[in-house]
């Protein structure tokens, strides 16, 4: 006579679960915090721009060195601004896919 599910176990093995996914719903809210809180540094131009992002993507600091600045060549500082800040929220990314990966195993979770 099979007990399905809800058997005597059953009911164990869904609380044990319900148990392990809030603890894994936890350590990502606080690793994502953690990556949240994070600069992610990063330079075009051999350090002539760097540009500093938080773990949220967004741009804390641009620092442009006078020595680039070239008024008949704005194209190239442009350029090296973007590659800067690219660079930078690239970094941010993969931060938090490779934390978010490690707390999930690799589960492909909507959303993460």
């Amino acid at each position: 006579m099979s007990r399905g599910f809800n058997g005597p176990r059953g009911g164990n093995n869904m609380n044990h679960m319900m148990k392990q996914m809030q603890k894994l719903q936890k350590q990502m809210t606080e690793a994502q915090e953690k990556i949240d809180q994070t600069e992610f540094e990063a330079t075009s131009g051999g350090g002539m721009v760097k540009a500093v992002v938080n773990g949220k993507r967004e741009l804390m600091s641009l620092e442009i060195n006078p020595e680039v600045v070239d008024p008949e060549d704005v194209d190239m500082l442009t350029d090296l601004v973007l590659v800067a800040v690219n660079d930078a929220l690239g970094k941010a990314l993969e931060a938090n896919e490779s934390e978010m990966g490690r707390l999930t195993g690799g589960l492909n979770i909507p959303g993460l």
